[in-house]
C-alpha cells in the first residue's frame, strides 16, 4: 500500500512538472518571430521579457497562460478525485519547478512568478484571498517602484504568509514558502542589481 502511495505521488508530481514545463514565452516568440527569446533582453522566457520583444498585450497573454499551466495541474488533480492537501501541494510545486527548469529547454526556464501565482490561486480553490491580495501587493509595488522583480518576490512572500491567516492547510503554506525561496533564488541577479541601483525599471500601468 505504501509503495502504491509513493508511486502515485511520483506520477502526480511528474504530471505537475510536465504541465508547468510547457515554455509558453519561448513557443510564442518562436512562432511569432522565428527567434529564440533567450537571445533578447534579460534572456528569460517569462512575461516581462516577452513584453520587451512582442509588446504589452503578449506579455499579458504569456502571464495568463503561465498562471494557467500551474493552476490547471492542481485543478485537474482535484477533478480526478485527488483531494489530499499534501498531494496537491506537491503537484503545484512540481508545476513551478517545470516552469523554472523545463525539460524541453535543457532545464533553463523562467523565474516562476506567474506560475506560482496560478498554483497559489488553485491551492485556495475555495479561498483565493491570499493569491488575490498577493496580486494587489504586486501591482502596488510595481506601480510605486517600477521594479517587476521586487514586486514579484515580495508579493509572493505576502501571499504565502497569508495562507495560515486564511486557514489554509499547512501543506500549502510549506509548499508556498518553498516556492518563494525558489523565486528569490531565480531572482538572485536581480537582487544584486536592485542593491546596486542598476535594475531595469518598467513603465507604470496608470
Amino acid at each position: 500500500m505504501e509503495s502504491f502511495a509513493f508511486a502515485s505521488a511520483v506520477m502526480w508530481f511528474l504530471f505537475g512538472y510536465l504541465m508547468g514545463s510547457c515554455p509558453t514565452g519561448f513557443i510564442l516568440v518562436k512562432f511569432m518571430l522565428g527567434e529564440d527569446i533567450r537571445n533578447f533582453g534579460s534572456g528569460n522566457i517569462g512575461a516581462t521579457n516577452v513584453g520587451r520583444v512582442l509588446g504589452k498585450r503578449w506579455a499579458v497573454f504569456t502571464a495568463v497562460t503561465d498562471m494557467l499551466k500551474g493552476g490547471l495541474a492542481v485543478l485537474i488533480a482535484i477533478l480526478a478525485g485527488q483531494h489530499s492537501p499534501q498531494m496537491l501541494a506537491l503537484i503545484g510545486f512540481g508545476g513551478v519547478l517545470g516552469h523554472d527548469y523545463p525539460l524541453w529547454l535543457k532545464f533553463k526556464g523562467g523565474k516562476g512568478v506567474a506560475t506560482t501565482f496560478g498554483v497559489f490561486a488553485c491551492y485556495g480553490f475555495f479561498n483565493p484571498m491570499p493569491a488575490i491580495l498577493g496580486g494587489l501587493v504586486w501591482l502596488l509595488i510595481r506601480e510605486t517602484t517600477c521594479l517587476v522583480s521586487l514586486a514579484s518576490m515580495l508579493s509572493l512572500l505576502v501571499a504565502a504568509l497569508l495562507m495560515p491567516v486564511f486557514k489554509m492547510d499547512r501543506a500549502y503554506y510549506i509548499a508556498g514558502l518553498f516556492m518563494v525561496v525558489l523565486t528569490v533564488w531565480r531572482h538572485r541577479e536581480n537582487i544584486k542589481r536592485i542593491i546596486s541601483g542598476t535594475e531595469n525599471k518598467v513603465k507604470r500601468f496608470f
